[in-house]
């Protein structure tokens, strides 16, 4: 082989290997969001200031309330909307609040999934359509994770969090449902959108 053709092959090859190495970076400059864990989407349901969190989820009026569940060491969960969306969804937002005197941590509120790697989520709600006799569960996205509130552990005396919960959505004819969380006594609420 000659110097020529040994030269343009080494060319050949740094240009391959260059574009290679353009691309990677290029890839990398991206918004960070790959470098998540699934459980990181739980910060954004925090209140601002546990992480600087400015991914807070859109906020919800909490001045309005549909329902309200009292349950033991002074949790109480104050839902502000179960709203219907048209892609067949509905999302449950709502607060919870440790009136209580020790911290709080949602660990009951889970489902008994094994694949929720969150251990303090509220994973485990449902809504329950005692007429049609249907319960329908919280969503889970395509790694396996719930379409809620995730991180909800530490919750100090007198301390809010916002909470929310997205479930596949009843006919339209159900307008009343009732919201359960584990431990906490059901809700009869009334769907809106």
């Amino acid at each position: 082989m000659s110097i020529r053709h040994t030269t343009k092959a080494r060319r050949g090859a740094a240009a391959t290997a260059l574009a290679a190495a353009l691309a990677l970076a290029v890839a990398g400059c991206g918004s960070g969001d790959g470098d998540k864990k699934p459980d990181d989407a739980a910060d954004r349901t925090s209140t601002a200031g546990k992480d600087g969190g400015d991914e807070q989820e859109p906020a919800v009026d909490s001045s309005k309330t549909i329902g309200e569940m009292k349950g033991p060491g002074g949790v109480v969960v104050t839902l502000h909307s179960a709203v219907r969306d048209d892609g067949g969804f509905v999302t449950v937002n709502a607060t919870v609040t440790n009136h209580g005197s020790r911290l709080f941590n949602a660990i009951d509120w889970r489902s008994k999934e094994t694949e929720v790697k969150s251990l303090s989520s509220v994973s485990g709600a449902s809504l329950v359509d005692e007429k049609g006799k249907k319960r329908y569960l919280v969503l889970r996205d395509t790694d396996g994770q719930c379409l809620c509130t995730t991180g909800l552990s530490g919750i100090k005396p007198n301390e809010s969090r916002p909470l929310f919960a997205q479930f596949p959505a009843p006919p339209k004819s159900v307008k009343d449902i009732d919201f359960q969380i584990p431990t906490m006594p059901s809700v009869s609420i009334t769907l809106s959108g």
